[in-house]
């Protein structure tokens, strides 16, 4: 069994303790005539140990106490205490922000061709780089549009009859 086959087999062995009582007496006389083999699992198995026990420090056992309070202000307000977080943040963002926002992006994604640096490389690359710019821009705005209409569609139903 040479160096790497070793090595993987230890490394397989990693995050179970028992490994079998033959694979040890093997390892245990490769290790004496290989030093370099020794120190490599030496370190594999320090820095296994670090990671087990000292890399993540303790954390502290709050989550009892943050869903105790969560349920006491539902309770209180008599409702569910999740709703009022997502109605707020779906009308956090006015129409006419998102609107004006588009808008801009529109317009500045459609000017990008015009630059000279543009020409210039899309004369050099061609259909190669033409196609990879427009899929990136109809992305971008087919991804605006359906954040747009996702987060305002109560509003666009009412404003356009839709029911």
């Amino acid at each position: 069994m040479n160096c790497n086959d070793l090595l993987d087999r230890v490394y397989e062995y990693a995050g179970d303790e028992s490994i079998p009582l033959l694979l040890r007496i093997r390892l245990g006389v490769h290790c004496f005539f290989c030093p370099q083999c020794a120190r490599e699992i030496e370190r594999f198995e320090v820095s296994r140990d670090l990671l087990r026990d000292d890399f993540f420090p303790p954390a502290p056992d709050f989550e009892d106490q943050v869903m105790a309070q969560i349920d006491r202000e539902a309770d209180e307000a008599g409702q569910d205490a999740w709703r009022p977080v997502f109605q707020e943040a779906a009308a956090g963002v006015s129409f006419r922000s998102w609107v004006i926002a588009g808008l801009v992006m529109l317009v500045s994604l459609s000017t990008s061709f015009f630059g000279m640096d543009f020409v210039r490389v899309a004369q050099s690359l061609g259909s190669s780089f033409l196609l990879p710019v427009g899929l990136t821009i109809g992305v971008i705005l087919t991804g605006y549009g359906a954040l747009f209409i996702g987060s305002h569609l109560k509003e666009l139903s009412d404003r356009f009859g839709l029911r």
